[in-house]
């Protein structure tokens, strides 16, 4: 599930260089709408976000439920060691997963911040640095 996240997180990992290419440069002006870009950049990263966090919260579910199982089935068998280790590895997968939207939400924060400010820059040319 990690390379997947990561794969689905190439958006925001490209964000500046998204943001760069929708502003268009004095010569292209006339030749593309930064705005409808723009909204389209923003459509993309809603997507995307979404997409990632159902996956994630798909897992913790999925995961919670084998885990929860798990533990029924030791309070039946306390000496079944392979039980024990098997609940013990589904644990560490969703503390993972439950990391992950920890992850998840530091990504979309930096994201959104890189297009608000994009945003601003559009919206009041006079602000920019």
């Amino acid at each position: 599930i990690q390379e997947l996240l990561r794969v689905m997180r190439t958006i925001d990992d490209r964000i500046v260089h998204e943001l760069n290419t929708t502003i268009p440069t004095a010569s292209f002006v006339g030749k593309v709408d930064p705005g409808q870009t723009c909204k389209e950049l923003y459509q993309s990263l809603m997507d995307a976000h979404t997409d990632r966090e159902r996956i994630i919260k798909n897992c913790i579910s999925q995961t919670s439920a084998i885990v929860k199982t798990l533990k029924e089935e030791r309070e039946k068998a306390h000496d079944d060691a392979a039980l024990l280790k098997q609940l013990r590895k589904e644990q560490t997968k969703l503390k993972l997963m439950q990391s992950e939207l920890s992850v998840e939400e530091v990504v979309n924060d930096r994201s959104w911040k890189v297009l608000s400010h994009l945003i601003v820059v559009m919206l009041c040319p006079s602000r920019q640095p």
